[in-house]
């Protein structure tokens, strides 16, 4: 037998099968299956909507029940949207809406809830403090972070524009 067949295989170099991260991204986005773009902001406007209409009736159930103003009925308004989202995020509903809707299911309230709920089930057995206590906010606290930064932003902005602090 020659010397090249012997033993695992030839003696001739195999072709080196690493390829750059450029190479990769351009197969990889060949086989990527095309997106419904349209279809999925049709779906996110849609659902971002009925949440909405549903937070609105709610609101409006507080003023007509109730005797409240539209002021008084937002703070309650806005619990019981939290407790919605967290009741559908245990029993699995909100996952399988928000997977179908996408980024309608991103309302700010119910979004967020969702987001805090979730983390929470996950880490619920590693107990309250180490487990629910220190994950829950790992989403959330972006979206905290993000928030309180803007909001003093546009507070810098409003008062260089002279729209805010004569109400006091």
């Amino acid at each position: 037998m020659p010397a090249e067949t012997k033993g695992t295989g030839s003696s001739k170099k195999s072709p080196s099968l690493s390829i750059s991260e450029q190479e990769y991204k351009k197969v990889a986005k060949k086989h990527e299956p095309a997106r419904p773009l349209l279809a999925n902001c049709i779906k996110a406007f849609f659902v971002g909507g009925f949440v909405c209409l549903i937070g609105q009736a709610i609101q409006e159930a507080f003023m007509a029940g109730f005797d409240m103003t539209s002021k008084e009925a937002a703070s309650p308004t806005v619990a019981v949207m939290i407790f919605i989202s967290v009741v559908l995020t245990c029993l699995g509903v909100y996952d399988k809406i928000a997977q179908w809707a996408g980024a309608g299911t991103a309302v700010p309230v119910t979004g967020f809830a969702n987001s805090m709920c979730s983390a929470a089930l996950e880490h619920r057995a590693e107990g309250l403090v180490l487990g629910v206590g220190a994950n829950m906010f790992k989403l959330a606290g972006s979206v905290i972070v993000f928030g309180v930064v803007a909001a003093f932003i546009i507070g810098i902005v409003y008062a260089f524009l002279g729209f805010g602090g004569g109400h006091l």
